[in-house]
């Protein structure tokens, strides 16, 4: 149980969120299911995508530690169908490529209501950690991800407290995407994780990595 509602209707003057008859059923028996959760508790919303007839049903993940934001995850429900995966930041659309959590499914309401409840739910008890890399006793680099499958959530590469000439071989290695975005994929092997949420026992770590309980510094920008 969350102190919070689950799923609570986003909506002000500008951007009014009219929920119909049946999606009302929908979001109260979703809250409903919610509560049943084995689940740390996340930020969770529900919201009209702009004057488009798609209900967005939402969750964000986040450190609590580093106060980062992690990735947002949610469904666009119209017509009978659902359809969830890691949506954009700001769009909030789905992404061209479906990821390993995407889910597309069709169905009445009780049957969508119960597999959007477990889709939810497992994607707020995947594992999530966060690997960190050392260079004379500071984090250069860190990279949140699933811990389970490997996806990659956001990471940050700080040129200034990473050794000298490492992100020149990076880059030149072609492990850099965007405006100079080095790449913590040609890192190799962290340092150290810290287990942020979700459920432990099913982490997959790379052998010898040590386990810490402490916050990273938060300078630097993240991206994906």
């Amino acid at each position: 149980m969350v102190d919070q509602p689950w799923f609570p209707v986003m909506a002000d003057d500008e951007y009014p969120c009219v929920l119909s008859e049946s999606e009302q059923v929908f979001i109260t028996a979703l809250r409903a299911a919610a509560d049943a959760w084995r689940a740390e508790p996340a930020d969770t919303w529900v919201w009209r995508l702009w004057d488009e007839p798609p209900l967005l049903i939402a969750v964000s993940l986040a450190d609590p530690q580093t106060r980062s934001g992690l990735g947002i995850f949610g469904v666009h429900l119209i017509d009978g169908r659902m359809r969830g995966d890691r949506l954009h930041s700001q769009l909030y659309d789905l992404p061209e490529r479906p990821s390993s959590v995407a889910v597309d499914s069709t169905g009445g309401p009780s049957e969508l209501v119960g597999r959007c409840a477990s889709w939810f739910e497992a994607v707020l008890r995947k594992p999530v950690v966060r690997y960190e890399w050392l260079h004379e006793g500071a984090v250069y680099a860190d990279r949140y991800l699933f811990a389970d499958s490997g996806e990659g959530l956001t990471q940050r590469y700080v040129r200034s407290l990473a050794p000298w000439g490492q992100a020149d071989r990076l880059t030149a290695a072609g492990h850099v995407h965007g405006k100079g975005w080095i790449q913590t994929a040609g890192l190799g092997v962290p340092d150290r994780f810290v287990h942020v949420r979700g459920d432990r026992d099913q982490a997959v770590i790379p052998a010898g990595v040590a386990e810490v309980a402490v916050p990273c510094s938060t300078s630097g920008i993240r991206y994906e």
